[in-house]
Formats: C-alpha cells, sequence, structure tokens
C-alpha cells in the first residue's frame, strides 16, 4: 500500500501558524528598545500588548464561525492579508498611537488564521493522517513561542525590533501565493452569522482580557464581561446559527479538554514569561544569554513532538495526560529546589521535564479539542480551542503576577511564582483525568 504524503497543505499552514505565535512571543523582548525608540511611558507600552490580545481573544469565536461561511481558505488568504499589511505597519511606526491601532489590528489577523489554519488542517486530512498533522499544529505553537525569545533576543541586540515585523511581509506574501496555488478551495455551509452573539462575544472575551490586564476601570471591565458572557450563551442556545454551538460542549471529552488546556497554557504562559526575566534578574544574565537559557525547555519539547506524531497508535488520552504529569513534576521540582541553587538544577533540569511534558501534551490537547467533530463543526472548534488558549494564558500568567505581586525581591517572586504554576499545573491534571475518563 502507497503510503500516504502530507503534501504542501501542511507546511503552508505550520508557517503561518508559527508566524503568528512567533511574532506575540518576539514582541515581549523587544519592549525596552520600543520605548526607547518611540519615547513611550509604560501604560502605552502596556497597550502595545493588550491591543493585541483584546482584538485576538475577541474575535477568534467569530472568526472561527465566519470561517464556515465564507470558505476557509478564502479567510484564511485575507487573514494573511490584514496580519502581513498590519505587521508592515507596525514595523513603520512613528508613534504610540499608531503602533497601537497596528498591533489592534495584527490581533483580527492573527484571530482570523489560528482558528482558519486548524480548521484546513481537519478538512486536508483523515484519521492518522489527521491526528498526526494537528500533534504537529500543537507543537508548532509551542516552538514558535520558545524560537521567539531566541529571535527576539537576537534581533532587539544586534538590529532593531522592527525587523522582528518586517519579516513578516515577506513570509506572508509567499504563504499567500502558495496558498493560491495549494490550497483546495472549501465547502462553504449555507449559514447566516449570529451578529448579535457576535457582538456579546467579542464584549465579553474584550472586556475580560481587559479586566485582567487592563490599568484602570477592571471591575467595571469584570462586571461587562460576565454580563456579556450569560447574554452570549443565552443567544448561542437561542440562535439556529450560532458562532459558538452549545452542542460542542456536549461531548466530554471536548469539554474536559477545553478546561485542561485552560489551565495547561496559564501555567505554560507564566513559566514562559517568568522564568527568562529571572534569569535576567537573579543572575544577571543579558536578554540573549536568557533566551539561549530557554533552549533545554525548546529543544526536549521538539523531541517529545516528534514522538507523539510517530507514536498515533497510542491512545491520544495517554500521551495527553502523561504529559500534563510530567509537566507537574517539573515544576513541583522548580518550587523545591529553588532559583538561588543555579541554573542547572533549578532552571535547566525543570525545563526538560516541562518541555517533555508540553511536548506531549499541547498537540494531544488540540486533537481531543477538536475530537468528534463533523465538518461543519469544525471551525467552531477550532475557535473555542484557540479562544481557550489565548485567555487561558492572558489569565495564568496575571494570576500569578497578581499572587506574587507583594514580593520585591526578585528571588523570592520567582521561587513563590513557581509554588502557584505547580497549583495550577495539579488544577490541569485533575481536567486531564476527565479526558481520559471520556476517552475510554
Amino acid at each position: 500500500m502507497q503510503k500516504q504524503k502530507f503534501g504542501m497543505v501542511l507546511p503552508i499552514v505550520l508557517l503561518s501558524y508559527f508566524m503568528i505565535v512567533l511574532d506575540n512571543s518576539i514582541i515581549f523582548t523587544s519592549t525596552a528598545k520600543i520605548a526607547e525608540n518611540l519615547s513611550l511611558n509604560t501604560q502605552s507600552l502596556a497597550w502595545i500588548t493588550n491591543a493585541y490580545a483584546l482584538t485576538f481573544g475577541g474575535f477568534l469565536l467569530f472568526s472561527g464561525k465566519a470561517g464556515d461561511i465564507i470558505g476557509r481558505k478564502k479567510f484564511f488568504q485575507i487573514g494573511l492579508i490584514i496580519f502581513s499589511i498590519s505587521s508592515l505597519l507596525v514595523g513603520i511606526s512613528v508613534n504610540d498611537t499608531m503602533i497601537i491601532a497596528m498591533r489592534a489590528i495584527q490581533g483580527i489577523g492573527s484571530s482570523i488564521l489560528a482558528p482558519s489554519t486548524l480548521a484546513l488542517l481537519m478538512d486536508s486530512y483523515q484519521e492518522n493522517m489527521r491526528t498526526k498533522a494537528i500533534a504537529y499544529y500543537g507543537a508548532t505553537g509551542g516552538l514558535g513561542a520558545s524560537f521567539g525569545l531566541v529571535i527576539g533576543g537576537l534581533i532587539t541586540t544586534y538590529s532593531s525590533w522592527r525587523v522582528g515585523f518586517f519579516i513578516n511581509v515577506p513570509i506572508g506574501l509567499i504563504m499567500l501565493l502558495l496558498s493560491v496555488k495549494y490550497l483546495k478551495t472549501s465547502t462553504t455551509y449555507n449559514q447566516r452569522l449570529d451578529f448579535l452573539g457576535t457582538v456579546f462575544s467579542i464584549l465579553g472575551v474584550s472586556a475580560l482580557v481587559y479586566s485582567i490586564d487592563g490599568s484602570s476601570y477592571r471591575l467595571t471591565a469584570l462586571i461587562v464581561a460576565i454580563v456579556s458572557l450569560v447574554l452570549f450563551i443565552v443567544q448561542e442556545h437561542r440562535t439556529n446559527a450560532p458562532i459558538m454551538p452549545l452542542l460542542l460542549f456536549k461531548d466530554s471529552e471536548r469539554s474536559f479538554a477545553y478546561l485542561t488546556r485552560f489551565f495547561f497554557i496559564g501555567v505554560g504562559m507564566a513559566y514562559f514569561f517568568l522564568t527568562p526575566l529571572a534569569m535576567q534578574r537573579v543572575y544577571g544574565y543579558t536578554p540573549v544569554q536568557a533566551a539561549f537559557g530557554f533552549l533545554p525547555e525548546t529543544v526536549p519539547q521538539f523531541i517529545a513532538a516528534g514522538f507523539v506524531t510517530r507514536n498515533v497508535k497510542m491512545k491520544n488520552s495517554t500521551i495527553l495526560s502523561s504529559g500534563i504529569v510530567l509537566m507537574f513534576v517539573g515544576s513541583l521540582l522548580a518550587a523545591i529546589i529553588k532559583i538561588q541553587t543555579g541554573y542547572w538544577l533549578a532552571i535547566a533540569l525543570p525545563m526538560v521535564i516541562i518541555g517533555i511534558g508540553q511536548g506531549m501534551a499541547l498537540g494531544t490537547l488540540t486533537v481531543a479539542g477538536v475530537a468528534h467533530t463533523t465538518p461543519e463543526l469544525s471551525g467552531s472548534a477550532s475557535g473555542v480551542v484557540n479562544a481557550v488558549h489565548q485567555i487561558g494564558g492572558s489569565v495564568g500568567l496575571s494570576v500569578v503576577v497578581a499572587l506574587t505581586a507583594q514580593y520585591t525581591n526578585p528571588t523570592i517572586s520567582y521561587n513563590m511564582s513557581m509554588v502557584w504554576i505547580t497549583v495550577l499545573s495539579i488544577i490541569a491534571m485533575l481536567f486531564s483525568i476527565g479526558v481520559v475518563r471520556s476517552d475510554r
């Protein structure tokens, strides 16, 4: 029997997804240079990240459904165009207003690309090939985030922060040309878009993200978020064409996968951003040294993700739960050893274990999050997976930072952060049991 091949769809999708994840990571190693170059205060600098998070998280559910109606190929190409042009405009920004506005538009482009790329994989491959492709997709997210630190550190140190955004333009153009040639025209579904649900979801998710990351009126934003999200659920129950079909949550494997992913990515985001910062503050590392100091997490993650794609005969839930347990073990080890012990024991050793766990869990969580979906539901399911990913990361990081804000000593602050990161990993581990039971 002839061995099946992925063809060009997989590299087009993975490189496009890698681009948006990488770009979101690069910004964190470039903020100091951006502030210096554009004379930004702390509030304006924070909004460079917040504007992106608000539009990315707010438009994800809308984009997942819109792709089903417009056609995933066409919507994917629209996302590439928006993301590439806005990246160029971010790179040439001359003041705070321009860069914040362009980052918001860039977030809209990402909100289209993220669910569109996952839905294209589900349309293009079946059975074991689909499982492998989605595992590669999950691994790409982790690798893009990790390598973004290294690339961002190198670009910021040896060139201009603007280069980190300019490189998206040729990559986006190449992906657009390849998509025209190699992506098949997607099936469209004759459905109307739920505009009321779209308004409630964008308002609710955006207000929720702002209530966590905003600088003022956070309580008001939280109230708006709760009211909007309740009205959103009511609307999705009433309408015949929901942007987030509640049917998605009737499958227990998918529901537990969403909950597990929420806390899993919260652990990953908190660890990912606090550890390089601690290496600089405690050990006196430069940004480039801290970025390379993260490789003990990145390399094992890549190897573990490759293991997952080669072992599709193993139960998805078994690999997933094993990865979550390893992430917990690594977090617990870092909390016990403490950062003052030194880089190799306190950072590198736990990183290896956490990296293996993340490599095993990220792709398999994505598989579980879209399990048992029909073609007309795959876009919505992809939107929910990405929305949970985006919101879970923001919540996890913000909660850990808030719980350790009283500690001014960087050593004590990081050690306490690892305690709370371990708590979040325990919650993720408990929810992963639900995925295992549902799979049985």
